[in-house]
């Protein structure tokens, strides 16, 4: 079973930076495909950025593509979302989440049903 527990959120004025943690704890999701997810109106948790299980590969939404970078590290056992020039309609609790699988290919990876594990998630606020 694994535990994750999401840190990093904050207050921060529109154009600032926040960097967003993801640690797991009870077993490794160390291979394992990882998730950022926020919610967005008509959906509970609409999809942000993956990373594959080796780390090589990311997707991201239009939305946040070239402002937010997703990364994991194997040996701390956790993910982080590094958001940049953020805007007030990022403005959300930001959700992580771990796969039971491994894939290097992320055409799937936005869909929510695909993962297993959730955090609790951590707020982000930014305002203008």
């Amino acid at each position: 079973q694994v535990q994750l527990v999401e840190s990093g959120g904050g207050l921060v004025q529109s154009g600032g930076s926040l960097r967003l943690s993801c640690a797991a704890s009870g077993s490794t999701f160390s291979g394992y495909n990882l998730a950022w997810f926020r919610p967005a109106p008509g959906k509970a948790r609409d999809f942000v950025a993956a990373i594959s299980g080796s780390g090589e590969n990311t997707r991201y939404s239009g939305s946040v593509k070239g402002r937010f970078t997703i990364s994991r590290d194997k040996a701390k056992n956790t993910m982080y979302l590094e958001m940049n020039s953020l805007k007030p309609e990022d403005t959300a609790v930001y959700y992580c989440a771990a796969a039971d699988w491994e894939s290097e290919h992320l055409g799937n990876s936005d869909q929510a049903g695909r993962y297993r594990y959730w955090g609790q998630g951590t707020q982000v606020t930014v305002s203008s």
